[in-house]
């Protein structure tokens, strides 16, 4: 079944296209991962995917339902949740109310920002659940500025579930991290349960060829590549666009 799609999506600043005709169906349950160069226009597709940019034309479509004009507010409410680049948390809220607040704005609580936030008994339960599936069980009440830099990355994912998605976009989750630190992280969303459909942005090859089912080459903002890990590796096009000679792996030729 198709969870999320786009149909010759076009996007461009100026005179300067970054999205061109992209088309890509992806299926319900399976891991993705889209790589490609700098300018290759993978965080201009997330942004679209997402409803942080309107397309110039094309289409968006979510389990059957035009998504096109929809916002990001909108998108997160019927299952559509992403993570960023950079650190996206209240950095002087505990790791708890970070995920408290989400999972009471997530469920409707209007007056959420009017309570006191150990008021939200409901919110705080799943917050302490989301934070033991990423494995931030011990830093509860510890103000997220003080946890590690890999720690907000994990908390950021973790607010991300809140939103009970169905359909998860993960925009370089070991960008800046230390190698114990992108351990954890590969090991979390290695964990992620298959009742969702994980769209990840991701530079380290070792990372994607692991985790993904489908891998996507951007080039120019077109679709260069897509197949099975096994595809890419074997794919003409991708090693001479990227790779000349050198053997497929490592990070060679790829950029966040």
């Amino acid at each position: 079944m198709i969870s999320l799609e786009t149909r010759s999506l076009n996007k461009s600043f100026g005179s300067l296209a970054v999205t061109q005709d992209v088309s890509l169906a992806f299926e319900a349950g399976l891991r993705y991962a889209i790589i490609g160069p700098n300018g290759a226009g993978k965080t201009t597709y997330f942004n679209l995917l997402a409803g942080n940019l309107r397309p110039d034309s094309g289409a968006i479509v979510f389990e059957g339902r035009d998504v096109t004009g929809s916002d990001v507010t909108s998108r997160a409410r019927i299952g559509i949740a992403r993570s960023f680049q950079r650190n996206n948390v209240f950095p002087d809220f505990t790791v708890r109310d970070n995920l408290a607040l989400a999972c009471a704005l997530r469920a409707g609580s209007a007056a959420t920002f009017w309570r006191p936030m150990r008021r939200l008994t409901a919110a705080h339960a799943e917050a302490q659940e989301i934070a033991a599936r990423v494995g931030l069980a011990e830093s509860l009440d510890i103000p997220a500025r003080n946890i590690s830099y890999g720690s907000q990355r994990q908390l950021e994912v973790a607010l991300a579930l809140a939103c009970q998605p169905k359909v998860l976009l993960l925009d370089e989750p070991t960008s800046g991290m230390s190698p114990d630190e992108t351990a954890r992280m590969h090991a979390l969303i290695t964990a992620l349960p298959r009742s969702l459909t994980v769209i990840v942005i991701e530079h380290d090859m070792d990372i994607v060829l692991d985790f993904a089912d489908r891998i996507i080459v951007l080039d120019y903002g077109r679709v260069l590549e897509q197949g099975t890990p096994a595809d890419i590796r074997g794919s003409e096009v991708v090693r001479e666009r990227y790779l000349g000679e050198h053997a497929f792996g490592g990070n060679a030729g790829f950029a966040p």
